[in-house]
């Protein structure tokens, strides 16, 4: 594609029978011969403006905002000019001008979109996307509908509302309004930003909002079971079955590191023999949809065999009679109650403490760990090996040793 002669001024337009000295700032497009103006709605002095340069004059700080707008302002221009060339569309000043003002065909609203992407992440759940996944971005697609009602008053809003200010005021929201914690509400943004980045790409946006807004997660402290505290749970015979039940579906994820969800899910046929001749269990995670494989330890194969006979799972093929979520946490608080456990016990714990009681405590390698998880990424895993004081102790200690032979080694002998 040929370079088209581009031209950009700042002037300003006298408006028909005014004698005031003020005049609105306008800009002037110019792209082969053809021209488009568009109002900055930004009114200055004849007397403190340079035609030649399009710019205010002096170095007050009135002026000098003024000038960063129109630096800005000239900038959005050039970008509008780039999306219109990476979009192999006319570079023109109409399309220009239609791009600033989010005018023309290229006028799409934000939840639109949004629903637009959802239904084709529906349509591919299985091959692309796990169940989960599609999931946060209904409950996504929900709070920006909701946030839009409450800020704007408005069932949908342009695309060419999206700004800093839309991010920042969407956090609060989250904050204050839903009570989310920081990094739910950082989660959220980010499933926005996917729709925000897709909007941008297909030259719907002239600028990323979110390119200057720092997204980052804080720090969670995971919490797992010690030795002593699963062996309580393990050993203790409860008054109600239901409890008993509860507890042996919790310690098998124990012994497996399997998510709520993946046990719930789990069925007969994917327990099979392994190349070592043992038990394995091969399934995927239903949140990431990554492969799952690890021989079954000897405890987690118990509470299966205990289980075989239930009508429930005999009926429905699966390993274990799994409750709600909601059910099976609401009894464990009963469990850790009962145990004298001061850790607010759910189910995700079991898998907190699979990765760091059971495995690397015992010196299980990290990246074993972190394929047994089914982690995508070894950062993922590494967050459990904070929280190893025992390991970090034991670490230490042989390091010390290490030390104290070195330096009795340098003393002279008498």
């Amino acid at each position: 594609m040929l370079e088209k002669s581009f031209g950009l001024l700042f002037f300003l337009k006298t408006a028909k029978n005014s004698t005031q000295d003020e005049r609105y700032v306008f800009m002037r497009i110019t792209i082969e011969g053809k021209s488009k103006e568009i109002s900055t709605r930004q009114l200055w002095s004849r007397v403190r403006w340079n035609p030649k340069t399009g710019r205010a004059v002096g170095t007050k700080e009135d002026a000098r905002k003024l000038n960063a707008y129109l630096d800005s302002l000239s900038m959005k221009v050039l970008q509008a000019k780039q999306v219109l060339l990476d979009s192999n569309k006319e570079i023109s000043a109409e399309n220009v001008k239609n791009l600033l003002l989010g005018q023309g065909d290229d006028s799409k609203m934000i939840l639109q979109v949004f629903k637009v992407h959802n239904q084709k992440m529906e349509s591919l759940v299985g091959q692309e996307y796990a169940p989960g996944t599609l999931e946060r971005f209904k409950t996504a697609y929900d709070h920006t509908q909701s946030f839009i009602k409450w800020k704007f008053g408005k069932e949908d809003l342009e695309i060419k509302k999206l700004d800093y200010e839309f991010i920042s005021d969407f956090e609060y929201w989250f904050k204050s309004v839903r009570k989310c914690s920081h990094n739910t509400s950082m989660k959220y943004l980010t499933n926005l930003k996917k729709i925000v980045l897709s909007c941008v790409k297909r030259g719907w946006l002239v600028r990323d909002p979110f390119m200057d807004y720092k997204m980052v997660k804080k720090e969670v402290i995971r919490v797992a079971l010690t030795e002593d505290e699963l062996m309580r749970i393990s050993k203790r015979t409860f008054p109600a079955e239901r409890l008993n039940q509860i507890r042996d579906i919790f310690i098998f994820s124990v012994y497996t590191g399997l998510a709520y969800v993946d046990v719930k899910n789990l069925r007969r046929d994917q327990i099979i023999i392994g190349m070592d001749g043992g038990k394995w269990l091969v399934t995927h995670r239903q949140k990431t949809d990554t492969p799952t494989r690890l021989p079954l330890l000897p405890k987690a194969m118990a509470i299966i065999k205990k289980y075989e006979n239930h009508p429930y799972c005999e009926n429905k093929g699966l390993v274990l009679p799994v409750l709600s979520n909601q059910k099976t946490n609401a009894y464990l608080k009963e469990i850790s109650d009962l145990c004298e456990i001061q850790k607010e016990l759910t189910f995700h714990i079991a898998r907190h403490t699979f990765a760091t009681t059971i495995t690397l405590s015992n010196g299980v390698p990290i990246e074993t760990v972190s394929k047994m998880l089914g982690h995508k990424s070894l950062q993922q895993t590494q967050h459990y090996a904070k929280i190893l004081d025992n390991k970090i102790s034991l670490e230490m200690k042989s390091l010390r040793g290490i030390l104290e032979k070195k330096e009795k080694a340098k003393k002279p002998k008498t």
